[in-house]
């Protein structure tokens, strides 16, 4: 029996058009989104990487880790990832992900925002090696923290609170029309890890 047992029920269509997001919530309850989150801090191996910017190299506001099967070699913003072992706890919440979006992962980026000052900034996983139009369930466990999204051309915004338990599907050309971050917070908040789980495919050279 799994040890996460994703609540049944459709979830909310977060953009208006050119690809979807839905927000499923209570997908874990609140027992088990405590549980989950002390496991995947303690047993997860978090790093801080650098971005080159401006001929510098700056520490991501966040820690990650990359965990997947052995092939699912990863590359973002410069940084090259190879991926970790799957842990019991990380392998139980991918089972949950893959039934709340129908799809199969093989892959999964961790975020750990370790306050309000940590962020990630406006982006698009499109990546080549996840294709042209992934689908990429992203679950939320620890502090609540928002969500934007921002469509490319018309710069239409969408802001949403995601809770601990929630699920967010994207999918169809979200990720080629749109545009997300988790934007920095003055107001005090505790410890956030997002798992956006993946499909990583082998780029041809």
């Amino acid at each position: 029996m799994s040890l996460f047992d994703p609540a049944p029920g459709v979830g909310s269509e977060l953009l208006p058009h050119d690809g979807s997001a839905c927000l499923h919530l209570d997908v874990l309850a609140p027992d088990e989104a405590r549980t989950a989150f002390a496991a995947l801090r303690d047993e997860l191996e978090w790093r801080q990487n650098h971005l080159r910017m401006f001929g510098r190299l700056i520490p991501e506001p966040r820690l990650v880790s990359w965990i997947g099967d052995p092939d699912a070699h990863y590359a973002y913003s410069g940084i090259e990832l190879t991926p970790g072992p799957w842990t019991p706890a990380i392998s139980e919440l991918r089972s949950v992900c893959e039934r709340v979006a129908a799809t199969a992962f093989n892959s999964v980026l961790a975020n750990l925002y370790r306050s309000g000052n940590d962020s990630v900034d406006w982006h698009s996983d499109d990546e080549p090696e996840l294709g042209p139009r992934p689908t990429i369930a992203s679950l939320s466990l620890g502090a609540q923290r928002r969500f934007d999204l921002r469509h490319k051309t018309s710069g239409h915004t969408v802001k949403v609170d995601l809770p601990p338990g929630s699920v967010v599907v994207m999918s169809g050309t979200c990720q080629s029309e749109w545009v997300h971050r988790v934007a920095k917070t003055k107001r005090p908040t505790e410890p956030r890890i997002n798992l956006t789980f993946r499909s990583i495919s082998p780029v041809s050279a």
